[in-house]
């Protein structure tokens, strides 16, 4: 591109000057030979002496050489002191088409100067009766034109040197700042998380480096919640693991154990093993909604759904001392598909069961909207400090973890619910109920088109 302007700069103005250079001497020496031949325009024909005393008062100022023929060639008059043709018979291509009636007008530009001539017949009652000569050569102009190329050619050098420092220049910046976000990218691939690009400005790359660092924020985040969620499931299947093989090396080990104590030891070693089997479940349930595999979505009763799961709770309810109460109203649905309801609303209430206290109660209510169905699952059992209210959803967080393996929890269920909802297009909230207690409310939509669907 550099070299295409600057060609340009060296040959379109030079062009152009030439153009107009020529075509001031085609002017001149027209309006020269339209001169002369105006003396001479009342002779019916020339000779050496009307010819002089014809063109003795013109004026060919500008004019370097002036030559006047008579038809055949023959030279009658002829400005040049030095060489003069006077006598002569001349054959110069413009005289000759001139002899011939031709205008004729010739112009170049070479070694230095500009040499250009014109040629045009005499004519006595429309008879040739010679011809007219003039030439110019003007070293001035072509002065002014070497000047002008020589000032374009330095004003191309100086402005060349100067965007070659400028692309270099630019070019180090940008390799420096690339160098710095490669630098971070490799960093960030060998698993260095904490590795930042910093980049000043506002330009393009600063903007790529804040997305970059956002982006690697996201992932420190991930990597971290995935080495937590790591280290979480392997204490949780460690501990029934451990407690079942504590389990089997005591009845082992004890040759003389009762049968009554060996029952008990093994109902434990059952006990432990449902515990792992639920947990197992519940992270191949996350592990296909990270994945993104779901079921097929469609509206779904809301009612039917909540009566199976309050028949299955309902032993569970009546063996804790906890009144289990199911309100669903006419009309209530959700876009998901059956087994996903069923979770969310079987997670949500064996919660409130299991952390309830006895004679409690624990209400499912389904109210329909316009757009969205909202499910509430209240209780008055022993509740939720409000800090620990937004951590509630967190993958094995227990608010009383010694309570909670107690009761048979795997810390995954409001985990499961949250990103279920979520995968809907729905939305979940914990809040404490005045008095003691706990309320989830989930808004799902009912309207199809208003959801994700995977």
């Amino acid at each position: 591109m550099l070299l295409a302007v600057m060609v340009l700069m060296n040959t379109y103005p030079l062009l152009v000057s030439q153009d107009l250079v020529f075509q001031s001497k085609r002017n001149t020496l027209l309006s020269g030979a339209a001169a002369l031949n105006t003396a001479m325009s009342g002779l019916d024909e020339l000779t050496e002496e009307n010819v002089r005393q014809a063109l003795a008062g013109v004026d060919l100022a500008g004019i370097s050489r002036a030559i006047v023929t008579d038809p055949y060639g023959k030279v009658l008059y002829d400005t040049r002191e030095v060489g003069n043709a006077s006598g002569r018979y001349v054959f110069y291509n413009d005289l000759v088409e001139a002899l011939r009636g031709n205008l004729y007008m010739y112009s170049v530009y070479k070694e230095g100067a500009f040499h250009s001539s014109a040629a045009q017949p005499v004519l006595y009652r429309n008879q040739i009766i010679g011809g007219i000569y003039v030439y110019e050569y003007d070293t001035q102009q072509a002065s002014l034109l070497e000047n002008l190329s020589s000032t374009l050619l330095s004003i191309s050098i100086g402005i060349a040197a100067l965007v070659v420092m400028l692309s270099m220049l630019f070019s180090r910046q940008l390799t420096r700042r690339l160098g710095s976000l490669q630098t971070a990218i490799r960093c960030v691939r060998e698993g260095a998380y904490n590795q930042r690009a910093i980049l000043s400005g506002h330009d393009e790359f600063t903007q790529i480096a804040e997305e970059f660092n956002e982006l690697v924020d996201r992932l420190q985040e991930t990597e971290s919640a995935r080495r937590q969620f790591v280290s979480d499931a392997s204490h949780e299947l460690k501990t029934p693991l451990a407690a079942i093989r504590l389990l089997t090396d005591s009845i082992l080990q004890n040759e003389n154990m009762d049968n009554a104590t060996a029952r008990e030891f093994v109902s434990d070693i059952g006990q432990e093993a449902e515990r792992l089997s639920r947990i197992t479940e519940d992270l191949l349930r996350l592990t296909r909604l990270d994945s993104g595999v779901a079921e097929a979505v469609h509206p779904v009763e809301v009612a039917p759904v909540l009566e199976r799961v309050a028949r299955m709770l309902r032993p569970v309810a009546e063996e804790k001392g906890v009144e289990l109460l199911i309100v669903s109203l006419s009309g209530a649905s959700v876009v998901a598909s059956e087994g996903e309801l069923h979770q969310i609303l079987y997670n949500l209430a064996e919660n409130a069961i299991k952390y309830n206290r006895r004679g409690g109660y624990v209400r499912v209510k389904a109210e329909p909207g316009e757009e969205t169905t909202v499910i509430t699952v209240e209780d008055n059992g022993i509740g939720i400090p409000p800090g620990e209210l937004s951590n509630v959803f967190k993958r094995f967080y227990r608010v009383d973890k010694a309570r909670s393996r107690a009761a048979g929890g795997t810390g995954l269920g409001l985990s499961i619910v949250s990103d279920t909802v979520s995968r809907r297009g729905g939305a979940i909230r914990a809040e404490n109920v005045e008095g003691g207690g706990t309320r989830f409310v989930v808004t799902l939509p009912s309207l199809e088109g208003g959801e994700e669907t995977s």
